[in-house]
């Protein structure tokens, strides 16, 4: 398996700074927030969408993977979440990237077998999109889908090798979810693992990974049990959590974690 950071954890850092600390720090990779407060989104003219490209190659580390905010089970017209989802793509095929992240989002005031569908139907036109530009469209494990067994009544249907899952251990966790049971069901589809760990289900502030209560030794335990070899992706939650210690003074001791539970599983 290979590491991975997302920068959420240092928010509004440069690309060059961002690169620096995965290069120094052993990761292979970076999943790039996508947001206009951050140095990399879709409004990125095509020169500097360019230059960040050139950066990672230069640096030899990967795009992991463009993590957008779409959701793709909202309410509402098709076109505004079709429109934001095929922006994520084209900037993640500027970059060199090979996915990109997107929510279910669903209105909990709806039907689940609704929303269901409307996340289906858009994925299903998007697949079209993604095929033609080589970038898969992850949908998370999240907000109304937290579960493996939620995301499938949604990727199950589309039934496209360009749309896959991204299995967030946190929200399978806190959705009651054992990770084997995530596994099953997140498997033929799965794109990458986001890790991270959190005191508790009422305290979800980030914690260096191992320090929590999250089961990333079963998580990595099962994928190495079944031969999987994608990305692990560490996602700290410093944007969202302004007091939680810094990462970059975290992420040797984080690889180093990573490393051993791989071994462990070995």
């Amino acid at each position: 398996m290979k590491f991975a950071f997302s920068t959420l954890g240092v928010p509004g850092l440069p690309v060059p700074d961002v690169l620096a600390l995965a290069t120094a720090h052993g990761y292979h990779g970076v999943e790039l927030r996508a947001h206009p407060e951050e140095p990399v989104h879709p409004g990125l003219g095509p020169a500097a969408r360019a230059d960040v490209a050139a950066d990672f190659e230069a640096a030899g580390v990967e795009v992991l993977g463009v993590a957008g905010y779409a959701r793709l089970a909202a309410p509402g017209e098709d076109a505004p979440v079709l429109d934001e989802t095929r922006q994520l793509l084209q900037l993640a095929h500027d970059l060199g990237a090979s996915c990109v992240r997107v929510f279910p989002g669903a209105d909990p005031d709806l039907p689940a077998a609704e929303s269901d569908a409307i996340a289906a139907r858009r994925l299903g036109t998007l697949a079209e999109d993604a095929s033609a530009l080589g970038v898969r469209v992850l949908l998370e494990t999240h907000d109304s889908h937290r579960t493996g067994a939620a995301a499938i009544r949604i990727l199950g249907p589309v039934g496209h090798r360009m749309v896959g899952s991204l299995w967030d251990v946190m929200h399978t966790w806190l959705g009651g979810e054992q990770p084997a049971e995530s596994y099953a069901a997140l498997a033929p589809h799965l794109g990458y693992v986001q890790v991270k760990d959190i005191a508790s289900a009422e305290d979800t502030t980030p914690l260096p990974l191992g320090a929590g209560v999250l089961p990333l030794s079963e998580c990595v335990e099962v994928l190495s049990r079944h031969g999987w070899d994608g990305w692990l992706c560490w996602e700290y939650e410093k944007r969202w959590y302004e007091a939680a210690a810094p990462l970059p003074g975290l992420l040797a001791a984080g690889r180093d974690h990573l490393a051993r539970l791989l071994n462990e599983s070995a």
